[in-house]
């Protein structure tokens, strides 16, 4: 027999904890440790994210069976070019950036990027082409017809700082982006570059980062440093090639790529970089400069990350936060207040970190896509305290604020600006159940006033009830005077009693008579009495659990027929 011990069966026995169990309680579930059933309370350190340790980095790499087959293709490939060209300078390839870095780290990578000293992309592919229709090089080269697949150029942008045509292919299994080295160069009067051929120098030097700056040269074999990257990685450094103002002010993008990779590994930004990263023209650009688009992108990269509290972390210190989460066109548009925000994010680390059957994320985030909601969730909640705009002239809710940042600040999806909207709309909705939890009132008992609430939540935002809940909590943290711990018992009580009730699935839950059978009961025909009949009959199979006859269900329609309209 399958018994279930939760929170609310624990605070009955520890109604006042231990101090001893001090800060983690709240997150236990009582639960059987061995045949004598005695019971255990243990909670998991919070797992932290080990800034990088300065090391001696290796200038070699060693390549895999798929790099190996990859780079002697190219190289010949590089060869049968200069063979039948009069251009006089040889054709060099080298793997650059964030491969190179992360194959020096010892992380896996399977996107290559390739820089041409002498051929656009798009070019160096089509000589690729017509190199393996040249009978006998498929066999040389142990290619399939599928080791090469098919050419997607990317066409220049620079409205959305997309400043060169880069062609991908997938070859020999892996991702292979190419590209010719360039130098840019910015003018005064224009948020674009002037994109021309460059130098391995050049090309290193208009890079975001030092360590994203490093080449892997195919012909010798060797790791090229020229920007002074390597010590960097070494150091675990993030640190721009140019001077940093300049390097932010050319491109502010970059100012959200640096935050990027010293979350993603661990590294510091260099001091000198910091000190300008939140310069008023620096971030006035970053507004104004860079699509929307591209900032989602960014941000998108850091919250589907490891580790995510680190980018929120950087955002909040350097203060990034009013230029990501904004929306640029609207003049009247206001600043939450962001000095209890850390509230928040930190919350959710620690929900996070302490991931265990029973606990707050485990009842509340279910899927990768539902962890990447509940981070950017988290990124919005200081728009909670911020009243809403008046409605619309024709009468409509105005889009909640917290919307508006996240749709136009970074390009929300669809799906995650519906799910806050709901979750918007919806918290008075779940902090009154709340207090019924925490006031132990009598209509906490009534299975179906929670089951048909969780189904309304879920019905305005598909599948999202449950994220909807997890921005009242850590709206409830951000906002909270008591400490966080205390209110995530709350909350837990909360989620442990809807366990109780078996509604955790309620939204999933068939009715027990469709429409063209309760029709054909009550000898009617359908009408638009049909929804509002169908929900009581959900009301009634909820207050009657485990009942298959709907013969209930059709009579307490009947008793209500005046009300809903049947004739």
């Amino acid at each position: 027999m399958h018994i279930r011990l939760g929170i609310t069966q624990g605070f009955r026995s520890f109604r006042h904890p231990p101090p001893e169990l001090g800060s983690v309680f709240f997150l236990m579930k009582r639960r059987y440790c061995d045949s004598t059933s005695k019971h255990s309370l243990s909670s998991p350190p919070a797992k932290k994210h080990r800034p990088y340790t300065a090391t001696m980095v290796s200038r070699t790499i060693t390549l895999t069976e798929q790099e190996e087959q990859l780079k002697r293709l190219l190289v010949d490939v590089a060869r049968y070019i200069d063979s039948s060209s009069s251009e006089n300078s040889p054709t060099i390839l080298r793997w650059a950036g964030g491969w190179v870095r992360d194959k020096l780290l010892g992380i896996k990578s399977h996107d290559i990027d390739t820089a041409i000293n002498n051929l656009t992309g798009e070019a160096f592919v089509g000589k690729l082409r017509d190199y393996v229709e040249i009978p006998g090089n498929k066999q040389l080269h142990n290619l399939m017809d599928s080791d090469i697949g098919r050419l997607h150029t990317v066409a220049r942008n620079p409205d959305k700082s997309k400043h060169l045509e880069t062609s991908t292919i997938k070859l020999c299994g892996l991702d292979v982006d190419f590209v010719n080295l360039r130098k840019e160069t910015y003018c005064e009067n224009s948020r674009n570059p002037e994109v021309e051929f460059g130098t391995a120098e050049e090309d290193a030097a208009r890079r975001d980062a030092t360590v994203n700056a490093l080449f892997y040269n195919l012909q010798t074999g060797e790791v090229e440093d020229l920007v002074g990257g390597l010590p960097d990685l070494g150091a675990g450094i993030i640190r721009t090639p140019m001077e940093p103002l300049q390097t932010f002010m050319d491109d502010p993008l970059r100012v959200l790529r640096l935050v990027r990779f010293a979350s993603r590994l661990g590294f510091k930004i260099d001091k000198a970089a910091e000190e300008v990263m939140a310069d008023e023209n620096v971030l006035r650009n970053l507004k104004i400069k860079i699509s929307r688009e591209r900032i989602g992108v960014e941000l998108e990269k850091m919250l589907k990350g490891k580790h995510p509290v680190e980018s929120l972390r950087l955002i909040n210190r350097l203060g990034l936060y009013h230029a990501v989460f904004t929306v640029p066109e609207r003049t009247d548009m206001p600043k939450p207040d962001i000095s209890k925000w850390d509230r928040a994010y930190e919350c959710l680390f620690f929900l996070e970190s302490n991931n265990t059957p029973g606990s707050i994320w485990e009842l509340l985030v279910t899927t990768e896509e539902a962890r990447y909601f509940a981070w950017s969730l988290a990124t919005i909640t200081p728009w909670e305290q911020l009243p809403d705009d008046p409605p619309l002239k024709s009468g409509k809710l105005a889009m909640p604020l917290a919307t508006q940042a996240a749709r136009e600040g970074f390009k929300a999806p669809n799906k995650l600006s519906d799910v806050i909207t709901a979750a918007h709309r919806h918290r008075p909705a779940i902090l009154e159940l709340k207090a019924l939890v925490d006031e132990n009132k009598d209509e906490m008992k009534d299975r179906a006033k929670f089951g048909m609430a969780i189904r309304e939540w879920d019905s305005r935002a598909k599948g999202s009830w449950r994220l909807q809940v997890l921005y009242s909590i850590l709206g409830d943290v951000l906002e909270g005077s008591t400490s966080r711990e205390e209110i995530l018992m709350g909350w837990l009580r909360f989620l442990d009693h809807l366990v109780e009730l078996d509604l955790m699935h309620v939204t999933k839950l068939d009715r027990i008579i469709d429409g063209t059978d309760l029709s054909k009961a009550l000898g009617v025909k359908p009408g638009r009495w049909m929804g509002a009949a169908l929900e009581v009959v959900m009301e009634w199979q909820l207050r009657n659990p485990g009942v298959e006859d709907p013969a209930g269900a059709v009579e307490e329609v009947k008793k209500r027929r005046v009300e809903l309209g049947i004739k």
